[in-house]
């Protein structure tokens, strides 16, 4: 089988638990599939394992606040639940004044990204 093949049959356990009106639930799990290579599910696997997304904040006047958090957690053997206890976790942040709702929102964006780069950096190499 190759590499491509194999990854693309890589099972995944994405959670999302962000505000909505910054980052959709879909596309959450989009940047994170993105970013989490497949090396990391063969170590973690998503029969055990879930990664979870928290983007919080949004705009206060024109100034846009914006914390993502990305969650390596296990999963119950019995139940396959969340156990809140995290492995690994990364919180990445910004703000910028002057900004727009859609800034705010990529902005929002490029901060899972990065927690998510960070989780997964302290997982494996490179």
């Amino acid at each position: 089988m190759s590499v491509a093949a194999w990854a693309a049959d890589v099972k995944t356990n994405l959670i999302d638990h962000s505000n909505h009106t910054l980052i959709e639930a879909e596309a959450a799990k989009a940047v994170m599939g993105e970013n989490i290579p497949a090396k990391v599910w063969k170590i973690y696997p998503a029969s055990k394992y879930a990664f979870i997304a928290q983007v919080e904040g949004g705009m206060k006047g024109t100034t846009c606040v914006v914390a993502a958090r990305v969650m390596l957690v296990p999963l119950t053997a019995a139940a396959k639940a969340v156990l809140f206890r995290p492995q690994k976790m990364a919180t990445a942040f910004d703000a910028a004044q002057n900004s727009s709702t859609e800034a705010c929102k990529a902005m929002a964006k490029d901060k899972l990204k990065e927690a998510t780069a960070a989780v997964v950096s302290s997982l494996v190499k490179g």
